[in-house]
């Protein structure tokens, strides 16, 4: 089957998935500048996760341009992936109402970890299913460094949340930075 509607719906659940973030976002009671700064861990934790989906739809968005068709492999992974990008709304709000505290902050890595694995997965999916422009999506991620390291930099920031969340929260800022500059791999791999 085509994968069009693959597309469709992830985009609809990506936009869907921002729209709950925002709202997570209340007005404060004053109007003044310091009636924003109980805001602050609030909105902190809106901009990281509203980044990191960005990075999911951007990065989702490349590596779809190497499908032609979607089996039922590739769409259960893509759900999976969904899934726990579904989380980040609540991981988010929950570490930023209570100010990146331990436990908050440390679930927050976990869900940041699976949807990690979920994307890997899909990936696997992908280049399983077949030649043509799948086999563009294999050489183009190669041995995939950058995904790796960033599933180890959230293996060490989820314990760490315990001790010291202000690491936690620099290594997640990390892995986003790490993403944010567009993986140009696929673009360079489908115009050769």
């Amino acid at each position: 089957m085509g994968k069009t509607r693959l597309e469709a719906f992830s985009d609809g659940v990506l936009a869907i998935i921002i729209t709950i973030m925002v709202l997570e976002l209340k007005v404060p009671h004053g109007d003044d500048l310091p009636a924003l700064l109980p805001l602050l861990p609030v909105f902190l934790s809106y901009v990281l996760s509203f980044i990191y989906v960005g990075i999911y739809w951007n990065n989702h968005h490349h590596m779809l341009h190497t499908v032609q068709h979607v089996n039922g492999p590739i769409l259960w992974a893509n759900l999976h992936l969904l899934f726990w990008l579904s989380l980040v709304p609540f991981v988010t709000g929950w570490m930023g109402e209570n100010h990146f505290s331990a436990l908050p902050t440390s679930l927050y890595g976990v869900v940041l970890l699976m949807a990690a694995l979920a994307y890997w997965l899909l990936q696997t999916a992908i280049i399983a299913g077949g030649g043509g422009k799948q086999a563009l999506l294999a050489r183009a991620v190669g041995n995939d460094r950058k995904g790796k390291l960033s599933q180890v930099l959230y293996l060490i920031a989820i314990p760490a949340a315990f001790w010291y969340q202000w690491l936690s929260g620099a290594l997640y800022v990390l892995v986003a930075i790490l993403w944010l500059i567009p993986d140009r791999r696929i673009e360079r791999i489908i115009t050769e």
